[in-house]
């Protein structure tokens, strides 16, 4: 009888065919650099195994690390996948309340964690029994005391073997929690890692390479960021951390380094095109070959905006969702001709349409709820399989609740998700459309759409707006500016001005937050 043995992790490979290649790079903004080769890459990351497996970490158990982006980030994943163990990435933004939620649904019994998250962690602790033991990096760096609750990793790894490990008995994977706009947060499960050969078209589609430099723009918390770091890694990339987004310090390291590949939502690359004419020349921005654009909807005069200062060939649109993976591309060629469109069914995935009754779309310019099948969907969510089972059609087409509708060429458009769509009068609205069109005026930073209460027609279409500090704008000047851009029972028939609008660490409008206060003391939020 034979066994099969789990293939070689790809870094303990690269580690032997390019020890001396640079795989991680930390530079802050003060001028402290940290930086590994490959080689140095595996042995941290064989040390942390290590010290994780003597806190009993084995296959398949979570592991949860909190840190903005640095290489002891990095290693953790790296570290987890050795161990055929599952990483869980916890949103530092949260309050002790959240995190504590999703560390105690994790089941995870062992934290990896900046030292400067302590105070989240000592104030979680009483509400997350089930975490043994809290591992606390960098300490001594940052200049800090570990707590007496918490465990100094700094010496256990010092003191770990760096020697490569064999290959794990099972494998392992991510479990990244979903933003929780509506209701609690769920676990979402993927074993495994990417499809190989999925993940070979995706190479190929967006024609990334091996010398390519890839820029964090944003937290590894996020699904997004770190997958398409991932699979830079897989070829071999070398990293560039950006600690904490800052957008002229994150053109110095694009300038810096010739970074050529990013992921990034729409805000921060907002930051950097609305930073004066002045500064934004100071960088070289030429080595920019693919601008991976995500997270949420990036609007057509942000698009314009980034290909007035960087090469009109590197912008790529994905449309997908930590559950579901990348599921449409829009490809540079179409950026300017298909405005709105998130582009056309990625390499290795399928999408389908289904309107109301459940039956399959087959008509151009006809909405139904957006359902995917692709070997890049999660597996399930952790203790909530009948969601998972929910979302879920002809047993293997899975949805987020996504509206959309296809062109005549087959291009898709997101209209919103299903669960903010306003119903007022008996005609469904998308805020997403309303929202793309009112924050292209020139004093809207910001926007958020949603139906609020009304007698007459159950549901009114209500904006809530931030303006350009040092703007005077009203809202019947807005209202004027939205009827030139979209049908009249579309317009906000109300609109509010706030300093802030609330989101989540991924960017996601917190839509619940916003509803409440209309909402009050009726039984339903929708009309």
């Amino acid at each position: 009888m034979t066994t099969t043995q789990a293939p070689q992790d790809f870094l303990t490979t690269l580690a032997a065919t390019h020890p001396d290649k640079l795989a991680v790079v930390e530079d802050l903004p003060d001028g402290t650099i940290r930086h590994w080769s490959y080689a140095e890459f595996e042995a941290n990351a064989c040390r942390l195994a290590r010290v994780l497996m003597a806190e009993g970490i084995g296959a398949k158990d979570r592991v949860i690390w909190c840190g903005q982006n640095s290489p002891w980030v990095v290693a953790l994943m790296a570290a987890a996948r050795k161990l055929g163990a599952v990483a869980v990435p916890l949103n530092y933004r949260l309050t002790a309340e959240e995190a504590a939620y999703v560390v105690d649904n994790s089941d995870a019994t062992v934290a990896f964690i900046d030292a400067e998250l302590q105070p989240l962690f000592e104030g979680l602790r009483s509400e997350a029994p089930k975490l043994k033991t809290v591992l606390v990096f960098d300490a001594a760096r940052q200049g800090l005391a570990v707590s007496a609750a918490h465990v100094d990793a700094e010496p256990l790894l010092a003191a770990a073997d760096g020697a490569s490990l064999p290959p794990a008995g099972a494998a392992g994977g991510t479990m990244i929690y979903t933003s929780g706009t509506t209701g609690k947060p769920k676990g979402a499960v993927r074993f495994g890692g990417a499809d190989p050969a999925q993940t070979q078209r995706m190479i190929a589609f967006y024609g990334v390479r091996g010398d390519d430099v890839y820029l964090t723009t944003g937290p590894l918390y996020h699904s997004g960021p770190s997958g398409f770091m991932a699979t830079g890694q897989l070829l071999g990339q070398t990293v560039v951390l950006q600690k904490k987004f800052d957008a002229e310090d994150w053109l110095r390291l694009l300038d810096k380094y010739h970074c050529t590949s990013t992921f990034s939502a729409p805000a921060p690359i907002r930051l950097v095109c609305n930073l004066p004419d002045e500064v934004i020349a100071r960088y070289d921005r030429s080595s920019m070959r693919v601008m991976i654009a995500n997270a949420a909807p990036w609007s057509y005069a942000l698009k314009l905006m980034y290909l007035d200062r960087f090469p009109e060939d590197s912008l790529f649109e994905v449309y997908g969702s930590t559950e579901l993976g990348v599921n449409a591309i829009l490809r540079p060629e179409y950026q300017r001709s298909k405005k709105g469109s998130c582009g056309q069914p990625a390499p290795g995935c399928e999408i389908r349409l289904y309107d109301e009754e459940g039956k399959v779309v087959t008509t151009p310019h006809t909405e139904g709820e957006l359902f995917v099948r692709s070997a890049s969907v999660f597996d399930t969510y952790h203790k909530a399989e009948d969601k998972f089972q929910e979302d879920r059609r002809d047993g293997e087409w899975q949805t987020v609740g996504d509206i959309a509708y296809f062109d005549d060429e087959g291009f898709y458009y997101i209209c919103d998700r299903k669960k903010d769509m306003i119903i007022s009068g008996g005609v469904n609205i998308y805020p997403a459309e309303i929202e793309g069109a009112l924050e292209q005026h020139p004093d809207v930073v910001d926007v958020a759409v949603f139906g609020i209460p009304s007698e007459e027609w159950g549901e009114m279409v209500h904006a809530e707006v931030v303006q350009r500090p040092g703007a005077s704008l009203t809202a019947e000047a807005l209202m004027a500016y939205a009827r030139e851009h979209l049908a009249g029972y579309k317009v906000p028939r109300s609109i509010k001005f706030i300093a802030e609008i609330p989101r989540t660490g991924t960017g996601k409008i917190l839509k619940r937050e916003l509803r409440k206060p209309y909402w009050e003391g009726r039984a339903s939020r929708v009309g």
